[in-house]
């Protein structure tokens, strides 16, 4: 067993974050108490923490915000992007920040008490970012007792013994269980959100873990949507005679929906309605959807490397990015950063054929400095 946080004599840690391996990460207890386990991975962002948490994607999963100043603007009912958080825990650097915004209707530790989510504050979360990323995503238990009594033997044991997501299939928990139509656009100061009443287009979207906002794009961009299940068949989908469908990104492993996703996506790919996916991710949907015939339609696995939760592309919450230190390997444990992954900081003082931008991926072994 490994103390990542060292106990002191004139603190009591009322929360712990107890790895499989036996790591153990004290801090002070924050939400609900109780105990969660998942899958351990971080996010970078700087705003947006209850759209993170409440984000479909993250199913299954405890997310370490690397940013210090989690809870500066509060809870609201609006910012969210689904209705039930799909998170399974939190772990912040420090406490959470009480609120000083306008839109602010309660304090970020109720509202996670009022959905029974636990969280762990105090932790070096630089640490633990690291470790995910040499390592990748362990399995982890977050636990709160105001007592500061926890049985780490157990927790352990509970760690292990949890299967991780792959093979699972999450999109089934996240997903819609009966089609709907949606009408709310995009959100206005003063206004709120708008209401699409003269759309252009009709849109089908199948639901994987759809994130609110992705519909609230759609609408905004002229389109009636209907939401279907993400186990609709060809004829749910078609019986809507749709003008397009869209396929949601989403939580968990991709081959695990193969069995209802893959002949939906393959059938609708031969009906020759125009289809298209959240992008730079594909949903969960498509693994192995015709992996030789359907390559540009379906695209990759979904999986996350290194642990670091759902990437949302350019101007999206998350863009990690590959290490570029001089020799760095791929040591046992560390998996690659996807090779299509935009590198964007590490670029200035490169020449331009040596910029990756969005126009494609640079091995990071080529974007070292030359010594001297």
């Amino acid at each position: 067993m490994t103390l990542a946080t060292p106990p002191s004599d004139d603190a009591v840690h009322t929360g712990v974050l107890v790895l499989a391996d036996g790591t153990v990460f004290r801090g002070r207890g924050i939400g609900a108490t109780g105990d969660s386990v998942g899958e351990v991975c971080f996010n970078t962002s700087m705003t947006g923490y209850q759209e993170i948490l409440t984000d479909p994607s993250y199913a299954g999963q405890i997310i370490t915000f690397t940013f210090p100043h989690i809870g500066n603007t509060g809870a609201n009912t609006e910012d969210i992007e689904t209705i039930t958080p799909a998170a399974r825990g939190l772990i912040l650097r420090a406490d959470i920040t009480d609120p000083s915004n306008w839109r602010a209707t309660r304090h970020l530790d109720d509202w996670l008490k009022s959905y029974g989510l636990v969280g762990l504050a105090g932790v070096d979360t630089r640490r633990l970012t690291r470790r995910i990323r040499d390592l990748g995503a362990p399995n982890g238990v977050v636990a709160h007792a105001p007592d500061g009594k926890f049985d780490i033997e157990a927790l352990v044991a509970k760690a292990k013994g949890w299967p991780g997501l792959e093979g699972m299939d999450l999109a089934k928990d996240v997903s819609c269980r009966q089609t709907y139509d949606w009408t709310e656009a995009g959100w206005t100061i003063g206004g709120g959100y708008a209401t699409q009443d003269n759309p252009q287009y009709h849109v089908v979207a199948i639901d994987y873990g759809a994130k609110r906002n992705i519909l609230r794009c759609l609408a905004a961009s002229g389109c009636k949507v209907t939401v279907v299940p993400s186990t609709a068949t060809v004829e749910d989908v078609m019986r809507h005679q749709p003008d397009g469908v869209f396929l949601s990104n989403g939580p968990g492993d991709p081959a695990a929906t193969g069995e209802y996703a893959v002949p939906t996506i393959k059938g609708l790919l031969d009906t020759g309605v125009p289809m298209f996916r959240h992008l730079p991710r594909p949903p969960d949907a498509v693994a192995g959807a015709g992996r030789q015939d359907h390559q540009d339609a379906a695209g990759p696995p979904r999986r996350q490397p290194s642990g670091q939760g759902p990437r949302l592309g350019p101007g999206g919450d998350h863009q990690p990015e590959p290490r570029l230190r001089r020799g760095a390997g791929n040591p046992a444990g560390r998996r690659r950063s996807h090779p299509c992954q935009p590198v964007r900081r590490h670029q200035r003082g490169h020449p331009p054929e040596r910029q990756a931008g969005l126009l494609g991926a640079v091995p990071p072994g080529s974007l070292a400095r030359p010594a001297g």
